[in-house]
C-alpha cells in the first residue's frame, strides 16, 4: 500500500512545485515591470549616447543622477549656507559632514536643508539665481546634456529644493519643466523643512505631459524613484559611465554665464572647505598686512614686498611712465580708460606706473574711500555733472576711469559709456585681468567695504596690467556728433577685448544688478543714459 501511495504523493509534490514556480515567475515579471515601467516599458542599460533616440520624445530625467557629474550635492548646500547665511552657518554644516555620510540620502538632504535654509528670508533669497548656476554649469556632463538637447520636451526632476535648481535648469539649460521639492515658509522665512510632496512630484509630471507624448526616462538604476511609472522607456545611467563624462564646455552653454555673485571662488567640497577654514585666520592677518604695506610704503618698495607675500603684478607698458602727459593745448592730464575687475584697479595702475593719480568711480564704500592711498571721487550718474567733475580733475592731473561702470568677473566686457571720449585728447586704453583662487573681491549683494580685503585674503592673487597704444578723443576730430563718441567708446572696448580675449557685449550695470540683485543697481530712472 505504501508503494502504491508513493506515486500520488510525488504527483502532489510536483503539482505544488509547479504552482510555486509559476507564482515566482509571475512575481519576478511584476517586479521587473515595476523597476522599468508599470505600463510595460523596456529597461535599457546601454550607454546614453548610443542607445537613446530622443528627437520626438519627452525626456524625464533625474537632475542629480543623469545630468550632474558629481555624486554629492553637499557643495550646493554649502554655497547656500555660506552665501545666503553666514560663515558660522557654513562651519556648522561642515562639522556635520561626517554625520551626513553615515545617514541615508533622504535624511542627509533634510539635515542640509535645515542648516542651510532655517531663518533665511524667502523674498531676499537670490543664491539660486546669482550663485548656484555657475557651479551647476561647471558640473554638467557633456554626454547627458547632448541627450537632453535632442528631446522634444524636457522635464527635470530633482531631490533638491525648487529654489536651488529652477533658475539653473530653466534659464541656463532651457529645460521646459522643473519638478523639485518645496520648502515650508512661515512669516516670510524658510523654516528649514521640506514639504512631503513625493506623490505631488508624480502628479506634477503627469500634469505637464500630454497623451500623445512618448515618454523616456533616464536615471541611475540604484536610485528608486516613484515617478519612473510616468515613462514608457527607462534608460540607466551607471556610476561608472558618469565618471567618464566630459565637462560641458563654456561655448556650449545655451545661455552665456556673464554675471554671477558670491564670495567663494572654488567649488566647496569638504576637503576644500577644510583648507579654507584652516587658511582663514592667516588670511585675515595677511590681508591687513598687505593693506598696511600698500598704504604706507613708497612705490619702489611696496611692489617687491607685496610680491613676496604672494600678491603679484604683471605689467606690460610701452609708455614712458615719468614723461609729462599733459595736453599742452588744453592743459589736461592723461586719461586712462580701463575695464573694471575689482575696486583695486586704479591702485594697480598706480603701482605699475609708480606714481599717484586720481580715480573716479560709481560705487565706493565710505571705508574704501577713506583708506584709499590715491584720490578717489564718486560720480553721480548725472551725465552733465559727471562730465564737469571729470574735466575738473583732468585739469589737475592724470585720471583713471572704468567706463563699464561696474565689475565683471567672467571673460566679457560690458558696454563702455562714451562720456570719456569727449573729455581728453590723450586717452590710454588699459587692459586689466585679475585672478583669485579662494575669495572673490567683488560683490553685487554683499558688503562692498570688504571687497579689497577679500581680494587680498587670497593666497596668491594676481593682476595683469597692459597699456595699449594711446588714442585721441573726439575733440580733435572733424566731427563732433554723438555717433563719433560712441564709435570711439566701442573701439576702445573692442581693443581691450582683443587684448584680453574677452567677448564684448552691450550689457550694462543695470543688466548686471537686475540679474544678481533684482534691482537696477540703485540708479534712479532720471539718471539713465
Amino acid at each position: 500500500m505504501e508503494f502504491k501511495a508513493l506515486p500520488k504523493a510525488l504527483k502532489l509534490i510536483l503539482y505544488i512545485s509547479r504552482l510555486l514556480l509559476k507564482l515566482h515567475k509571475k512575481h519576478t515579471k511584476a517586479l521587473k515591470r515595476t523597476l522599468s515601467n508599470t505600463h510595460g516599458s523596456h529597461f535599457k542599460s546601454q550607454t546614453l549616447i548610443s542607445s537613446i533616440q530622443a528627437s520626438q520624445k519627452t525626456l524625464i530625467f533625474d537632475v542629480e543622477e543623469a545630468l550632474l557629474r558629481s555624486p554629492s550635492v553637499f557643495p550646493y548646500f554649502m554655497l547656500v549656507a555660506f552665501e545666503s547665511g553666514s560663515l558660522i552657518r557654513a562651519f556648522v554644516l561642515f562639522v556635520l559632514y561626517p554625520l551626513l555620510v553615515l545617514v541615508n540620502d533622504e535624511l542627509s538632504i533634510k539635515i542640509m536643508v535645515m542648516v542651510s535654509f532655517f531663518g533665511i528670508k524667502k523674498d531676499s533669497f537670490r543664491v539660486g539665481g546669482s550663485v548656484l548656476p555657475k557651479f551647476f554649469l561647471e558640473d554638467v556632463g557633456l554626454e547627458g546634456f547632448d541627450v537632453l538637447r535632442r528631446g522634444k520636451k524636457t522635464i527635470g526632476v530633482s531631490k533638491l529644493p525648487q529654489v536651488m535648481v529652477e533658475c539653473f535648469l530653466k534659464d541656463y539649460l532651457e529645460i521646459d519643466y522643473v519638478v523639485a521639492r518645496e520648502l515650508k515658509v512661515f512669516g516670510g522665512y524658510f523654516v528649514g523643512l521640506m514639504k512631503d510632496n513625493k506623490n505631488i512630484i508624480k502628479h506634477r509630471i503627469n500634469e505637464v505631459l500630454e497623451d500623445d507624448d512618448y515618454r523616456v526616462c533616464f536615471l541611475n538604476k540604484s536610485v528608486k524613484r516613484d515617478w519612473i511609472a510616468c515613462s514608457k522607456e527607462v534608460y540607466e545611467v551607471s556610476d561608472g559611465e558618469k565618471k567618464s563624462w566630459q565637462i560641458l564646455p563654456r561655448e556650449r552653454y545655451p545661455k552665456d554665464l556673464i554675471f554671477h555673485d558670491g564670495r567663494l571662488a572654488f567649488r566647496p567640497e569638504p576637503l576644500n572647505m577644510l583648507i579654507m577654514f584652516m587658511w582663514l585666520p592667516f588670511a585675515i592677518v595677511l590681508s591687513v598686512f598687505r593693506a598696511v604695506i600698500a598704504l604706507t610704503m613708497p612705490y619702489d618698495i611696496l611692489t617687491p614686498i607685496l610680491a613676496f607675500t604672494g600678491l603679484h603684478l604683471k605689467l606690460t607698458n610701452n609708455l614712458t611712465p615719468h614723461a609729462t602727459s599733459h595736453d599742452p593745448k588744453h592743459h589736461k592730464g592723461r586719461l586712462y580708460v580701463c575695464n573694471h575687475r575689482t575696486l583695486l584697479d586704479p591702485l594697480y595702475l598706480s603701482f605699475g606706473l609708480k606714481k599717484p593719480f586720481a580715480a573716479v568711480t560709481y560705487s565706493l564704500s565710505r571705508m574704501s574711500e577713506i583708506l584709499s592711498p590715491i584720490k578717489t571721487v564718486r560720480l553721480t550718474r548725472d551725465r552733465d555733472q559727471d562730465a564737469k567733475t571729470m574735466d575738473k580733475m583732468l585739469k589737475l592731473g592724470d585720471l583713471v576711469v572704468c567706463p563699464e561702470g561696474t565689475t565683471c568677473r567672467e571673460p566679457y566686457l560690458l558696454r563702455f559709456s562714451p562720456l570719456f571720449a569727449e573729455l581728453s585728447d590723450d586717452i590710454v586704453p588699459v587692459a586689466l585681468e585679475s585672478h583669485v583662487t579662494m575669495f572673490y573681491g567683488t560683490t553685487a549683494g554683499g558688503l562692498k567695504c570688504l571687497d579689497p580685503f577679500l581680494f587680498m585674503m587670497n593666497p596668491n592673487p594676481s593682476y595683469r596690467v597692459q597699456f595699449l597704444d594711446p588714442i585721441h578723443g573726439v575733440s580733435t576730430r572733424d566731427s563732433d556728433t554723438n555717433s563719433t563718441r560712441f564709435d570711439l567708446a566701442n573701439h576702445v572696448q573692442s581693443e581691450i577685448g582683443k587684448t584680453l580675449d574677452f567677448e564684448c557685449t552691450s550689457l550694462t550695470r543695470k543688466d548686471k544688478y537686475r540679474v544678481l540683485a533684482g534691482n537696477d543697481g540703485f540708479v534712479a530712472s532720471s539718471n539713465k543714459r
